[in-house]
């Protein structure tokens, strides 16, 4: 099927790796230029030489810590307009409420739920102005289970959820969609970070964390080209009277 995404200019957060990068090599595959942010610039600039190389398709990279707002301004700045932006930086850590104290939580949702908001506000303008375009968030289904042992991270992803459905209710009006994906567990370093965590609680050993795989759906965690393909379809004209929504991948469980 032809997405009719080529051409289209794409902002990713957290585009150096995981599903953020998953998501940057299936729309250059799709035709599209792209901008990939990260903080981590040699990190960076080798993703975006490697999706250049084989796709062929424009690239920039922008290195920026986008929990601060000036980061914010400076990447609304250097991208210029685009035709979608797809918000997928941060990584809230685990741990119970007494285990994640005020600056650790602070932080963390100053990077991915302040984050999210902050680019959505710098970038809504212009596409306001053009009647046109489209905002993903990468979200989490945590943010629908509500686990005690990663409360920060279930209760920013509620946040989130509620930001992308309240918003997708009124962005049609000025012609844009807002639409948002919860990965399950999905094959990434982060996903190996919490499995350890979980793992050294429940087994006793985070080496371990292979084991947890197998209560998986399918008996294995989800692929980041699965969440990519995923996204690529919502963020697509063929998606196009979609907003306000928020897909679940994972695997259901």
């Amino acid at each position: 099927m032809d997405l009719q995404l080529d051409g289209k200019r794409v902002l990713i957060t957290g585009g150096s790796k995981g599903i953020g990068f998953a998501c940057a090599e299936v729309l250059a595959d799709e035709g599209c230029e792209l901008i990939l942010v990260a903080r981590d610039a040699i990190t960076l600039d080798t993703a975006a030489g490697a999706i250049r190389n084989r796709h062929q398709v424009p690239v920039r990279a922008i290195a920026a810590d986008l929990s601060n707002e000036e980061a914010i301004q400076k990447v609304s700045a250097e991208a210029g307009e685009i035709d979608i932006l797809i918000n997928n930086a941060g990584a809230i850590p685990p741990g119970d409420l007494l285990a994640v104290d005020d600056v650790t939580w602070r932080s963390a949702w100053d990077l991915k739920v302040f984050g999210y908001i902050s680019l959505a506000r710098a970038f809504y303008p212009q596409m306001k102005t053009r009647k046109s375009g489209v905002i993903l968030n990468i979200i989490g289904s945590a943010g629908e289970k509500m686990n005690p042992d990663y409360i920060a991270g279930s209760s920013g992803n509620a946040a989130l959820m509620a930001f992308t459905r309240a918003l997708g209710k009124s962005a049609p009006a000025d012609g844009i969609r807002v639409v948002g994906i919860n990965p399950g567990s999905t094959g990434t370093a982060r996903m190996e970070m919490l499995q350890r965590d979980r793992a050294q609680r429940q087994l006793g050993d985070a080496e371990r964390w292979r084991e947890l795989s197998n209560t998986l759906p399918f008996g294995r965690a989800g692929l980041p080209e699965e969440i990519a393909w995923a996204a690529a379809f919502l963020v697509s004209p063929r998606s196009g009277y979609t907003s306000g929504a928020v897909l679940t991948v994972n695997g259901g469980a």
